[in-house]
């Protein structure tokens, strides 16, 4: 039983490829909605499906076209299903353009790896993960076994870090284009909109936020604000090429062949496409990192100015090639044994609760040689534990040590 990830452009393809080959139990996972322009290149939908779910359409196509298919489709986010479904799959083949949620499932597949009193691993838990990913002419695959090879997290430093802009910069002192939109789209639509939602696929409301972007941008004089910088900047978009999807389809589904059926070995474990020039084709062995905060451990430190803020620290761990944070929650141990809250952005109310605290400098929080515990979304049950030294030098991170929680908690 087969759980595909996506069901874009290259989520269409892998449903082709994967029950032509003939796996036929298959479920399929997307929370987005079709839009009028998936259609040039997500060939399982048609203009009739426009603002129906891609999961659903897309299992009903596969069902009725390849004779003896039985391909589920689930309309939700990856995070909103519960553990037990993803313990019922024996291979997952991921199909998405977000780095985040990728993490996210290597995070807890990883975390389904049993281990036993002997320190040896449960081979029968471990649920292989094929990765998939395309953009433009270019693409890539990899095969990864939980807690045996390399998993997503050891090679994040390869991926550059997500563009996030500090709230103070986009509040007070907006120096790009880009600060503008995000201002229209974080503070903008949520006071003025608050009980709409966003709809990033919905023109009226890509062209209120490009307006608001605009004034903003005037108010600062502040040129190159468009109406298709908008659409990137909210969307994130990556250019998609069908060709390019279908060929790293073919080439994930015939990994899930051979680990299904032990026919041939199975990629060790990366290989790139590049169909710019032509037809180029390269692997490569990412070796398991020993500071991964996934399946790793390893003592970390951080080197901290006393006089920096909490918010300097924040933005550190959201920028650092190593972690690459989406929304950190730090926390620390006192004395007596007790946990206190130095910052959460979720849920509204503990963000309220410790925002004061993003403003004070660290010397007043905590002390030289205390260490904090840092969770994050993008990470299904790893807690980051960091000691701090304070020194001159702002932001400069040893390697770093993780421990995984006992319970979990799940972010939608």
């Amino acid at each position: 039983r087969i759980l595909v990830i996506g069901a874009g452009g290259l989520g269409c393809e892998l449903l082709k490829a994967l029950t032509l080959v003939g796996f036929r139990n298959i479920d399929v996972i997307d929370m987005d909605e079709i839009d009028i322009t998936n259609l040039n290149r997500q060939f399982l939908f048609r203009a009739k499906d426009v603002g129906k779910p891609k999961a659903t359409v897309a299992a009903d196509f596969i069902n009725k076209r390849v004779a003896g298919a039985n391909v589920t489709g689930h309309y939700k986010k990856i995070q909103d299903q519960p553990i037990e479904f993803y313990e019922d799959f024996n291979l997952v083949i991921s199909g998405l353009d977000s780095i985040a949620a990728r993490r996210w499932i290597n995070s807890l597949l990883v975390n389904l790896v049993s281990i036993e009193d002997d320190g040896k691993v449960d081979p029968d838990t471990i649920i292989p993960l094929i990765d998939g990913g395309t953009e433009g002419f270019k693409g890539q695959a990899r095969v990864i076994f939980p807690t045996v090879t390399s998993c997503f997290e050891c090679s994040l430093e390869t991926f550059p870090p997500q563009t996030n802009f500090p709230m103070c910069t986009i509040r007070n002192t907006p120096r790009q284009p880009e600060h503008c939109i995000q201002y229209a789209l974080a503070v903008n639509w949520p006071e003025e909109r608050k009980e709409t939602k966003l709809d990033k696929d919905n023109s009226d409301h890509m062209t209120w936020i490009y307006k608001k972007a605009l004034e903003r941008a005037q108010i600062f004089n502040i040129p190159g604000v468009t109406y298709r910088l908008t659409q990137g900047v909210v969307k994130n978009i990556v250019p998609a090429i069908a060709s390019t999807n279908a060929v790293i389809a073919a080439v994930t589904a015939n990994e899930a062949f051979k680990i299904a059926t032990n026919t041939a070995g199975h990629l060790n474990n990366w290989m790139a496409y590049n169909g710019l020039l032509g037809v180029y084709t390269d692997t490569f062995k990412y070796e398991k990192k020993p500071s991964c905060p996934v399946c790793g451990n390893q003592n970390s430190s951080y080197a901290a100015d006393p006089v920096q803020t909490l918010q300097d620290l924040v933005d550190d761990l959201c920028t650092n090639a190593t972690f690459q944070l989406t929304g950190p929650s730090i926390m620390m141990t006192l004395d007596n044994g007790s946990r206190k809250n130095l910052w959460s952005p979720r849920p509204p109310s503990l963000a309220e609760a410790t925002k004061h605290h993003l403003s004070m400098p660290l010397e007043s929080l905590f002390n030289d040689g205390d260490s904090l515990d840092i969770t994050d979304p993008a990470l299904f049950s790893v807690a980051i534990n960091l000691k701090v030294n304070f020194s001159r030098e702002r932001g400069s991170f040893a390697p770093v040590s993780y421990t995984h929680l006992t319970l979990p908690t799940i972010y939608s």
